[in-house]
């Protein structure tokens, strides 16, 4: 069932910089619980933008962590992807926070820096970002969730592209490289999957006009927010529900690749940092060569060194989290959090823990071993 299913974590521990992981001792944890009063959190992916201009989005949350939740129930729960929590949060074991450890929700984003119409997919911060047409006078909105996108050999295409065509309970007509890839991983696949609980483009597609590629939903929820897929774009079943009935046939697409993102909130500049994909055709140095040039044009001449400084810090944070060019760091995130309340409700029909881990670890070598013969999807 987890076929394409890949983690690839692996952010750098700065302890330094982060005084609310895993390794805090539990003293510490209760005193800012005592001094921080807990709220109801935010709603998720929803956003109004209060001018036009406006490019960053939501405010960070703190969420404690009970007993027995993972980071797969608590993204789920607060509208976020797997990969965005580990970024997040390099010093908490993702499987088992543990009880009481703070963790770090992602919940703020930069906009890409694209025309805001229709869908925009940036497959590098593994999110979707939807701007539903407004009439005029009208404030914009957007709506962002986060996506599994293609693994390496399977990538994402860029580029514009539109929907144009609309399915529920579809189903999936395997393609011939997917079958030719699990039959040499000794699972074979059926040429057809009928609708239901077992097929993996979940109960709504939409369809691009780029030949073989879909925005669906999912099977495999837990793989949300990782490079688990085909090609195609994944989404939570109840995120694919909602926006299948915003999307209209023709709407338009574009599919990105920026994990160095800029933009301002009032007065203040952030930068958000994904860690680039492992087959990015630009390199690392240039995409930091490119961020601090946008840095001399929009910050002000008596602080581009100060700002420049904070860029290359966050640059080698990777966090995924917007921080302020003020060499601001991820303490000084959590010092601006919002404390929400644990809202996580456990499945009781989900895998458990031992059953998921188990799967995640047998893809991992599946995917080692694959090869991509074409660009079909799934």
């Amino acid at each position: 069932m987890l076929a394409g299913l890949v983690v690839l974590g692996g952010c750098a521990t700065l302890d330094d910089l982060w005084p609310l992981g895993q390794k805090n001792t539990a003293d510490a944890t209760a005193k800012v619980m005592d001094e921080r009063a807990l709220e109801s959190p935010l709603p998720n992916n929803h956003y109004v933008l209060s001018e036009p201009e406006q490019s960053v989005i939501g405010e960070p949350q703190v969420v404690y962590a009970r007993a027995d939740d993972t980071f797969s129930d608590l993204a789920r729960t607060y509208g976020l992807g797997y990969d965005e929590l580990v970024a997040a949060n390099p010093d908490v074991d993702p499987w088992l926070p543990g009880e009481g450890t703070a963790v770090l929700l992602p919940t703020q984003f930069i906009l890409p820096n694209v025309t805001r119409e229709g869908i925009v997919l940036n497959i590098a911060s593994k999110r979707l970002f939807y701007f539903p047409p407004v009439t005029e006078g009208q404030a914009q909105i957007v709506k962002t969730y986060p996506i599994g996108i293609g693994r390496v050999g399977w990538e994402t295409p860029l580029g514009l592209s539109k929907v144009i065509d609309k399915a529920v309970d579809p189903t999936w007509w395997v393609p011939a490289s997917v079958r030719k890839e699990h039959a040499e991983m000794g699972d074979p696949l059926p040429s057809v999957v009928p609708p239901g609980p077992d097929n993996p483009l979940g109960s709504r597609v939409l369809r691009l006009d780029m030949p073989g590629y879909l925005i669906h939903g999912t099977n495999q929820p837990y793989g949300v927010g990782m490079r688990v897929s085909h090609g195609c774009v994944r989404l939570y079943p109840e995120n694919i529900e909602f926006l299948y009935e915003l999307v209209a046939i023709g709407e338009r697409v574009e599919i990105i690749n920026e994990p160095y993102l800029i933009g301002q909130s009032r007065d203040q500049w952030f930068v958000e940092v994904h860690e680039p994909l492992e087959d990015d055709a630009v390199t690392a140095d240039q995409r930091l060569a490119n961020l601090l040039a946008t840095i001399e044009e929009k910050i002000a001449a008596d602080r581009i060194v100060s700002a420049t400084d904070a860029a290359v810090a966050t640059v080698a944070i990777e966090s995924g989290v917007p921080t302020a060019l003020t060499g601001e760091a991820l303490a000084g995130v959590m010092a601006r959090s919002r404390y929400v309340h644990n809202t996580v409700q456990l499945d009781p029909n989900s895998p458990t823990l031992s059953e998921v881990r188990e799967m995640m670890d047998e893809v991992m070598l599946e995917d080692d071993s694959a090869e991509a013969s074409d660009t079909e999807s799934m």
